[in-house]
């Protein structure tokens, strides 16, 4: 399987066909094995490029089997700082003989192509440009055991490749050690590595590519992280003490990143933690604990994917019906069923919007970076106890699990949102409260706290019908009536839930609306249609469901409106039809992406070009 489309790259390599020098605007595919070790060779490439100053983002693409399939490293660098995926494929390193010859096939003419000697790749085209290396001999000469060679030599690509495109060897010595942090031993090792191939190269493997990387200072003061760890990060610093979980790809690494602060920041110096951490049987058993630890007071979330979304579904309609806080953070991947567990999707959409049975509207925010990964972690919190529901954080696994290139995260300095709870001596004055009646006009009762020294203060919730009181009701009065301040509580959150960014307003007759990881794809687009055929566009990116009335605005005045999305099915627009008037519904278009494969700019632009008949 190739993970580039000839068809498209054609239009877009051209520049590499010349002699021209491409300087720091390169997309730079890793082909291995899953399991050989490569990952830390692939790591080590990309904060080599991000030490040399210049922008760049890192894409793994992995098999769902635990070893010995194929897995696809990129490494895009543009000097425009765009970080989407890109469909070109400049530069291959080819190191899985099974397949070699289609990710060879697969590229444009004017690539360049890495590969080991025995393979001969060579002898498969003459519009590429060839290097064979040597690496079982390279390897061997540094690497006394041979049960470690296998490992080892991943660093030897890293090393000529390094001088080909000519890598600056101390950062990449930085970034190896900082790789392997305190295994010395391992770290001189793979460094002799590096050498022996950077050497060999220089000796032996003539130039002669256009693609080189040099150095620039377009990181100065930035981080690179993955989703997943921004978003426990954002967890943490939002005052998280109870986190329920059950393993599953692409999740797990936030609560396993989580569990790593957790110990770091969250234990006294008496030795005891002030969180706790459960690994459950299930996914329904981690949101039901969620729930539970939510009503007595506690901060409490999950991370799951679509099929453990699946299984939330009667706890998640418990929690919307009964108004229990909780996060829930939904790292997206393909389906339907088990699907494509390796692959991204914005996928979830529809099902979480309205998760359960019945008249449901579930709480969704939409990171599109790192850096709202850990934002909108902490906004999730305070909305879910604000309005006293489960909240669901819509990421997905190009955001979760891949490396992005940040602003350093700050110090949030706001206090903690803890929503409508009444003390003692709130109680006091009142001498009673209901439960579930709105006082304030905005859909959102009062609530008490287990344990808080009051008899007023001990309460029932329970999902099936109830009144203002919290006693069991089934009459229809009190049913229609409990319903209906549902739905003033989410229109009320409307104005209060993150609101959507204008990225660009240039009162164009063309809009776009996005949200998510497709956020980067649009970015690159935008220039993409301006550069060639003068469409200038508008975009607006979504941040939660419900839609603030922006959203409504931002159609309003506009001719046409595109919603790019990575799932087949259109969800967010029809998200947007059921939030639309009649009259406003005709001026949405629909642009798709869903074969797994993180969403390009050229793909947008293609697809609003033909539709705009340019």
């Amino acid at each position: 399987m190739a993970t580039s489309d000839i068809a498209v790259q054609n239009q877009g390599a051209a520049q590499a066909s010349g002699t021209k020098k491409v300087v720091n605007d390169l997309s730079i595919q890793v082909a291995t094995v899953n399991g050989s070790g490569s990952q830390s060779a692939n790591s080590v490439l990309l904060r080599t490029i991000f030490k040399m100053g210049v922008p760049v983002s890192g894409k793994n693409l992995f098999p769902s089997n635990i070893a010995g399939l194929p897995t696809w490293y990129t490494i895009r660098a543009s000097k425009d700082g765009y970080v989407a995926r890109k469909k070109e494929i400049d530069f291959l390193i080819a190191m899985n003989p099974e397949t070699a010859r289609e990710d060879v096939l697969s590229l444009a003419p004017g690539a360049a192509v890495l590969y080991d000697e025995p393979l001969k790749l060579n002898e498969l085209r003459s519009d590429l440009t060839f290097y064979a290396a040597p690496y079982d001999k390279l390897v061997a000469a540094v690497c006394p055991e041979a049960k470690l060679r296998k490992l080892v030599k991943n660093m030897i690509y890293v090393g000529v490749a390094a001088q080909l495109l000519g890598l600056d060897v101390q950062m990449a010595e930085q970034a190896l050690r900082k790789q392997f942090k305190k295994k010395q031993k391992a770290a001189d090792l793979n460094m002799a590595a590096v050498k022996a191939g950077y050497e060999y190269a220089a000796a032996s493997l003539p130039k002669a590519d256009p693609f080189y990387i040099q150095p620039s200072n377009q990181t100065q003061g930035k981080i690179i992280i993955d989703g997943n760890a921004a978003a426990a990060l954002g967890c943490m610093f939002a005052g998280v003490t109870v986190v329920t979980w059950y393993p599953i790809t692409p999740s797990s690494s936030l609560v396993e990143q989580l569990i790593d602060y957790l110990k770091q920041f969250r234990i006294g110096p008496d030795g005891k933690a002030s969180f706790a951490v459960v690994q459950a049987e299930d996914e329904l058993a981690a949101v039901g604990m969620v729930l539970g630890a939510g009503w007595a007071g506690a901060r409490s979330m999950t991370s799951t994917s679509g099929p453990g979304i699946s299984l939330m579904s009667e706890f998640a309609g418990f929690g919307y019906y009964a108004e229990i806080p909780g996060v829930i953070f939904d790292i997206q991947r393909v389906g339907p069923s088990t699907g494509l567990p390796t692959r991204t999707s914005q996928g979830d959409i529809l099902s979480v919007a309205t998760l359960s049975h019945g008249d449901t509207k579930q709480m969704m925010l939409f990171p599109s970076s790192v850096h709202e990964c850990f934002t909108l972690a902490m906004d999730a919190f305070n909305l879910a106890e604000q309005f006293q529901t489960p909240v669901f954080v819509m990421s997905d696994l190009d955001l979760g699990m891949n490396n992005w290139m940040s602003e350093p995260f700050k110090y949030p300095e706001a206090p903690m949102n803890r929503g409508k709870v009444l003390s003692k001596q709130e109680l006091d004055k009142l001498g009673s409260f209901a439960r579930y009646k709105d006082v304030d006009g905005d859909g959102v009762g009062y609530r008490t706290l287990p344990g808080t020294e009051h008899p007023a203060a001990a309460y029932f919730t329970r999902g099936s019908g109830h009144n203002e009181r919290a006693q069991y009701s089934e009459r229809p009065d009190d049913y229609q009536n409990n319903l209906d301040r549902l739905n003033r509580k989410f229109e009320t959150a409307r104005s209060v839930a993150p609101k959507p960014v204008k990225e660009v307003d240039l009162a164009a007759e063309v809009g776009i609306i996005a949200f998510g990881s497709s956020h980067w794809a649009i970015v690159e687009s935008l220039d993409q249609m301006r550069k060639e055929c003068s469409l200038a566009a508008d975009y607006l990116r979504l941040r939660a469901y419900p839609f603030h009335h922006e959203v409504r605005e931002f159609i309003t005045r506009h001719e046409r409106v595109y919603v790019v999305e990575q799932n087949r099915d259109g969800q967010m627009l029809s998200l947007l039809k059921l939030d639309l008037p009649p009259a406003e519904v005709s001026k949405l278009r629909s642009v798709r992406h869903y074969n797994g494969l993180p969403i390009d700019g050229r793909s947008v632009s293609d697809e609003i070009i033909s539709q705009e008949g340019k």
